[in-house]
């Protein structure tokens, strides 16, 4: 069919003119959405040690242990240590390994290992469905463990990235329902503090004309603001003072998004000083540093 014949030339040409604005102001642009929406995974899920503090009951030393408590310390030290290959052994090899406690590790040490640089984006993305599929049935079971909707908000995000950025998207708030569950049951995980205040950081970050962009295009964006973000920030360090240096910094940037330079100029000092002992460290050292340099 020969549209010339249907729509007369010159609309034709407006036409085409449209789309290719179209093209160019709106869809073009959502190329490069994905990095202000994935940073929440990469920064707040990738760069501490996310796995639920256990506490060990020592008033009864003699008391011999549970054989799975055995293993499951075995693993944790494994895994503290960044043995994960060696730690997804031990839990593998669990004679019970349906128990919901070496479930979750599992997944723990799945999700870890998918931030490895030695492996690639394939295997990377099959390890993240892996362990996405042995704790999202997990849980309605267990809907009082905090570490299960932990590692179903972390698995979940992580799988959403792979999909592309419409699932990203849909998926936002149910990550953050899971981990406000999760911070509900276990209050003071300061590593979970701080993921509920990065998605509110990173979704308060989203330019407007991102925002209307991605609503035009996909759905409605959740909306936060960085109170919300400052105020998980705040709790995470008092339930853990000092344990992460980008904590320190998003703490800073609050202040300064806030026009509170005095607070922002103490905790981006902490951040700027910060020991580094890893990558994301030594970002935080150089962005809080910059950052001092422009407060007045």
């Amino acid at each position: 069919m020969n549209i010339h014949k249907i729509v007369p030339i010159r609309q034709y040409l407006l036409f085409s003119i449209y789309l290719r604005k179209i093209y160019k102001d709106i869809i073009l642009p959502t190329r490069n959405l994905h990095r202000p929406i994935k940073a929440f995974q990469l920064w707040g899920a990738g760069s501490i040690s996310l796995w639920p503090t256990i506490k060990k009951n020592n008033t009864n030393t003699d008391k011999p242990k549970d054989p799975i408590s055995s293993i499951l310390d075995t693993a944790d030290g494994t895994f503290e240590m960044g043995r994960y290959e060696e730690c997804y052994n031990i839990l593998t090899n669990v004679q019970n390994e349906k128990d919901i406690e070496v479930k979750w590790r599992i997944c723990r040490v799945l999700y870890n290992m998918a931030k490895d640089s030695k492996y690639d984006e394939q295997y990377k993305k099959d390890i993240i469905s892996q362990a996405y599929d042995i704790i999202a049935p997990e849980v309605d079971q267990n809907w009082d463990n905090f570490a299960v909707h932990k590692w179903y908000a972390l698995t979940l995000d992580a799988k959403s990235s792979y999909i592309g950025i419409k699932e990203k998207i849909t998926q936002l708030e149910n990550v953050k329902k899971h981990m406000d569950l999760a911070v509900t049951l276990n209050p003071s995980d300061a590593s979970l503090l701080h993921m509920l205040g990065e998605w509110c950081y990173q979704v308060t970050e989203i330019p407007w004309h991102q925002r209307k962009t991605i609503e035009i295009l996909f759905q409605e964006l959740p909306h936060s603001t960085y109170e919300d973000a400052l105020e998980y920030f705040l709790r995470a360090e008092m339930a853990q003072p000092r344990f992460y240096s980008i904590n320190l910094l998003r703490i800073g940037c609050c202040y300064l998004k806030l026009n509170k330079d005095d607070q922002a100029r103490y905790y981006l000092k902490l951040a700027a000083s910060y020991p580094a002992k890893s990558n994301n460290d030594h970002k935080a050292n150089k962005e809080a540093a910059d950052l001092l340099k422009k407060i007045k």
